[in-house]
């Protein structure tokens, strides 16, 4: 396993549009494996394959709930609610903004072994699968952002004064 590179905003592979994966083969193992490794190493809750340059429809989060999910080719099936909050995203280090984002989501995909499986999730498992899977599409969550970015340290400073 290795560490990968993280693209950041302005590289332009982050808006483009990945490719279905048809087949698992040792290269796709070895990627997933790469990315649940930089997504840790980043100290983020997802990942998806174009983050790294690659442009595959692959997606890794761990909201620390006990499960590592790995979602190929995924498709958002359903959704509902509504929550709004903070997010930021590896790609635009430094940075966070108030995106909005539904509160459910269901979404149909493949396992590493190919096998189709069907996920629900809420609140930041939904947020993450919402915000990766719109990476796949060459969208970034800046582009949802509501009023400016704002440095993470400032949010964090704010945070401390608050406690």
């Amino acid at each position: 396993m290795a560490i990968r590179k993280i693209r950041t905003i302005g590289d332009e592979i982050l808006r483009k549009h990945c490719k279905p994966v048809k087949e698992i083969t040792p290269r796709i193992i070895e990627l997933v494996e790469d990315m649940f490794e930089t997504m840790y190493e980043a100290n983020g809750v997802g990942l998806a394959a174009p983050q790294v340059g690659i442009l595959k429809q692959i997606v890794v989060i761990d909201v620390e709930d006990g499960n590592q999910y790995v979602l190929i080719n995924p498709e958002i099936l359903e959704t509902s609610g509504s929550q709004t909050g903070p997010e930021g995203c590896l790609s635009v280090p430094g940075k966070s903004g108030i995106v909005t984002r539904p509160n459910y989501v269901k979404v149909r995909a493949y396992d590493i072994e190919m096998k189709p499986f069907e996920l629900e999730g809420e609140e930041l498992l939904a947020r993450a699968v919402c915000h990766e899977c719109d990476h796949l599409n060459g969208d970034l969550y800046v582009d949802k952002v509501e009023g400016e970015l704002e440095d993470v340290s400032e949010l964090e400073e704010d945070m401390e004064v608050e406690e």
